[in-house]
């Protein structure tokens, strides 16, 4: 039985039964763990979101930023945005089912067998793995309730940018999403730069590093598989793997074996149908 992590999808189907014809995937023996962001702005959202579902238990994703914004959307709590590409996963006849299961997909997932976790984006510095577990369950728990649409009313933000232990409410709840799904930077004393998108020295702010080169990272000690960041590429440094090779933007659609002795990371050509100027 083998183990992939898979990159960023966002709805590039075609792509992602390509990549799985070229590593000979098995559903019925093999497993794959997905970064998140699933859906939007590719062609086909509705398609992988069915594919991924209908893998079962052979399938692992955790949530990104694209996927609460969709759930947001079914939640009436989010407007469309122009760029976006969910009109078919919201006129599907199954529309219902597929957003249930996505709004209970976990934050974080660690398999201690294979040594790895998985989550979307990142973690702060001040985060040792077994408590970044539990603030992701904090989440997923108001995700799985009926308290989700009041969640999503106030989901979106930059602050608080530090953590603190004292944190409530949604601030708290804020924060902890705004670290599994959106983060890339943070400073030297621990706050998030949610704004900066691009490479690693490209953030205003001179001294940010990417969040997994922080010196102090509490998390350090656990292999992490990560997506978010098409601007880093694809990368292998301190103990974390990044796997978003911008498959939407004509790069690539990476996928990571996991239960090999060192992990093993396969590329596979995307044609790019969209031009990331748009979306600037």
């Amino acid at each position: 039985m083998a183990t992939y992590a898979v990159g960023d999808v966002q709805g590039c189907y075609d792509e992602l039964r390509t990549a799985l014809d070229r590593i000979d995937f098995d559903p019925a023996h093999d497993r794959l763990w997905f970064v998140g962001d699933l859906v939007n702005r590719g062609p086909k959202s509705l398609e992988v979101l069915r594919f991924v579902r209908d893998l079962g238990d052979r399938a692992v994703t955790v949530l990104g930023n694209h996927d609460l914004h969709l759930l947001a959307l079914a939640a009436g709590r989010k407007l469309p945005g122009e760029k976006d590409t969910f009109d078919e996963v919201m006129a599907a006849p199954d529309h219902e089912e597929l957003i249930h299961w996505l709004r209970h997909r976990p934050l974080m997932y660690h398999d201690p067998r294979l040594e790895f976790a998985l989550l979307h984006a990142g973690l702060p510095p001040q985060w040792t793995t077994a408590q970044a577990l539990l603030r992701a369950r904090e989440v997923e728990k108001v995700l799985r309730s009926d308290e989700h649409p009041a969640f999503f009313a106030e989901m979106y933000g930059n602050k608080p940018k530090r953590w603190s232990d004292g944190l409530q409410g949604m601030d708290r709840l804020r924060f902890i999403t705004n670290c599994f799904t959106r983060l890339r930077f943070v400073t030297p004393d621990g706050r998030l730069l949610l704004k900066e998108k691009g490479p690693p020295g490209s953030a205003r702010d001179t001294s940010a590093m990417p969040w997994f080169d922080h010196p102090q990272r509490a998390s350090r000690g656990t292999r992490i598989v990560f997506g978010h960041w098409s601007t880093l590429g694809y990368t292998a440094r301190n103990n974390v793997w990044g796997i978003d090779t911008g498959c939407l933007w004509g790069g690539a659609l990476t996928l990571l074996r996991l239960d090999s002795p060192t992990p093993e990371p396969a590329h596979v050509d995307c044609p790019g149908a969209q031009d990331p100027r748009q979306f600037a």
